[in-house]
């Protein structure tokens, strides 16, 4: 090395200061590696801080505590820091990732960040100019501080965003799709009528799912237009809009479902998806129907997570999710999900599927529609008008090497039969039908002319259930019922002499609706024995096979309705409202 580059690597060498160079005198770094690291940093675009840790030369913490001692900022340690998921929405995507800094907290117009190196000021002005707020710095261990900012993001991915204009939703430019044959065309601007319209009809939308709704119903009158949630099974009027109004929001409303706008004579059927971040997106079923005042229209809510929740949040008893799981093990026979419309017969099918869902498994579905996509299931929408019907796609599925096969509904005697056939070569097939209990579900099937020994042979499960809504865990009320009235409701003496408690919906809080959150399932989950398969082909009636279940110690609804009463999950009154005394 001659004398002229010598010197130039010593002037390099003390051209130090700031974090560097209280790094060097603190002796956390030696004064030539440091020199490597601040080159290294510069050729690959990317913080000192970074490389000295990725080398090994220095350890998160020690820098991060003299980067607070240099500079005067508190440093704060995230394992013991919960984030503010609104502090984390108030900055895009773009600049957590461009500038590895996260927004830890708000306090009113300041807003802090945690950043590994706090001379990157670029950052913090970037920040301060999309947020409009003051910005101030926090350092945090640089080896954390990707991971903790990669789950922020994906916890805010999952959440639905509070409808405020702090979070900056557009209401206007929400990422809309719909039709499932025209699935991801845009809806254009030029489609819809007026800005107004397109913000209440969104809004409406993400408030229903917020607000955790399973429907939408927008219902014209002669002098009146209604918007009404179902939430927890019960309507609840959330807004009337001016009547005049009705047809541009009903237009509207088709339009995002791909409908045919100028057809307002007969029902239609139609989908819309809502992307509402990078790793949630919401499903509304949309059908239409003419009335005296204009187009009904009902949108039911399909959310993805709901299928993900697992088998232990739907309310199973114990020894109900233990013969779930054993019949959904095997590799052959017929499980029933029978119950009214939105009984939760769609979840208690796609919890089964989930857990079936593996790569040596393959899974056929035939719906009407398919209600949740559910990645590596094989899913098929029934369409009469062209011929595929549920018997002709069942047809389809056997001659596709098949494991498991789902029927959304057994709807006739011909779909009845080859769903019986398959589950007696071989498959496990899954599917609903609409019935009041488990022991109706067998003489039902006989009543559609299935040969009762096919049914004996075939039907290994039946599931019949019910929703009722939770009392919120906040406000719910301890209640003093009489034990003469506790036996009226079907309560046994051990039960009232073991001093049972009862609970009672509150007033209701900023956390519920009306004292109730939720709801959970109630199940009558009745194996087909060889007795009970006995009575079938020995033409047995739904009392005499619902006598013998309840010997083989089968829970009616009933009976599991009261469990969860005992249990403080739900009220005698709601129970009474989804099941026979």
């Amino acid at each position: 090395m001659n004398d002229n580059a010598a010197l130039a690597v010593n002037q390099n060498r003390t051209s130090l200061g700031g974090l560097p160079q209280r790094l060097v005198q603190d002796g956390v770094v030696e004064e030539g590696s440091m020199h490597a690291a601040l080159q290294t940093a510069s050729e690959r675009k990317t913080s000192f801080v970074t490389q000295l840790i990725l080398n090994g030369t220095a350890k998160a913490r020690d820098i991060a505590v003299a980067a607070s001692s240099e500079y005067g900022v508190p440093v704060f340690d995230l394992d013991a820091l919960t984030v503010d998921l609104d502090a984390v929405r108030t900055v895009s995507d773009k600049l957590l990732a461009k500038h590895r800094v996260l927004p830890l907290f708000r306090r009113g117009k300041r807003l802090f960040i945690g950043v590994a190196d706090p001379t990157n000021l670029h950052a913090l002005d970037e920040i301060k100019f999309q947020t409009g707020l003051a910005v101030e710095a926090i350092v945090v261990e640089d080896d954390k501080l990707q991971k903790t900012i990669d789950k922020a993001v994906e916890q805010v991915d999952s959440q639905m965003p509070n409808l405020t204009e702090e979070t900056g939703v557009d209401l206007e430019a929400l990422d809309v799709t719909g039709g499932d044959e025209e699935a991801g065309a845009d809806v254009g601007r030029e489609d819809v009528e007026d800005a107004p319209i397109v913000r209440f009809v969104n809004k409406v939308l993400l408030d229903a799912i917020r607000r955790g709704a399973s429907d939408i119903h927008f219902e014209p009158y002669e002098k009146m237009f209604r918007v009404r949630f179902r939430m927890d099974g019960v309507l609840k009027e959330i807004a009337q809009p001016p009547v005049q109004l009705t047809a541009k929001i009903c237009a509207r409303i088709k339009v995002m479902a791909k409908l045919d706008i100028a057809e307002r004579r007969v029902p239609q059927d139609g989908r819309i998806k809502m992307r509402l971040s990078k790793n949630r997106a919401i499903d509304f079923r949309v059908s239409t129907c003419p009335t005296l005042y204009g187009e009904k229209i009902v949108t039911r809510i399909l959310d993805p997570s709901q299928a993900m929740l697992g088998i232990d949040a739907l309310g199973y008893e114990a020894f109900q999710k233990e013969l779930y799981l054993k019949h959904l093990a095997k590799p052959q026979g017929m499980i029933l999900v029978t119950g009214p419309t939105g009984s939760g017969k769609t979840v208690s099918l796609y919890t089964g599927l989930n857990i079936l869902n593996r790569e040596d498994t393959n899974i056929s579905t035939a719906e009407d529609p398919a209600e949740i996509n559910l990645p590596g299931v094989n899913q098929v929408n029934v369409n009469n008008k062209v011929g595929l019907t549920f018997a002709s796609a069942l047809r389809a599925f056997l001659r596709q090497d098949p494991d498991v096969i789902m029927v959304g509904e057994v709807r006739d005697l011909e779909t009845a039969e080859i769903a019986i056939k398959a589950a007696q070569t071989g498959h496990l097939v899954l599917s609903t039908l609409h019935t009041n209990d488990a022991p109706q579900t067998l003489t039902r099937m006989v009543d559609m002319g299935v040969k009762p020994y096919a049914i004996a042979t075939s039907v290994s499960l039946i599931i019949a259930q019910r929703l009722a809504r939770r009392l919120c865990g906040q406000c719910k009320q301890l209640l003093d019922v009489p034990a003469e009235a506790l036996r009226k409701e079907g309560f046994q003496e051990s039960d009232i002499g073991a001093g049972l408690k009862i609970h009672g919906p509150g007033k209701g809080c900023g956390n519920c609706t009306d004292g109730y959150k939720g709801r959970v399932g109630i199940y009558q989950v009745m194996e087909v024995s060889e007795e009970i398969g006995r009575l079938i082909m020995a033409g047995g009636n739904a009392m005499d096979i619902g006598d013998q279940a309840a010997k083989e110690g089968v829970w009616d609804l009933r009976r599991a309705g009261l469990e969860k009463v005992k249990a403080g999950v739900t009220s005698i009154e709601e129970i009474n409202s989804v099941t026979i005394e």
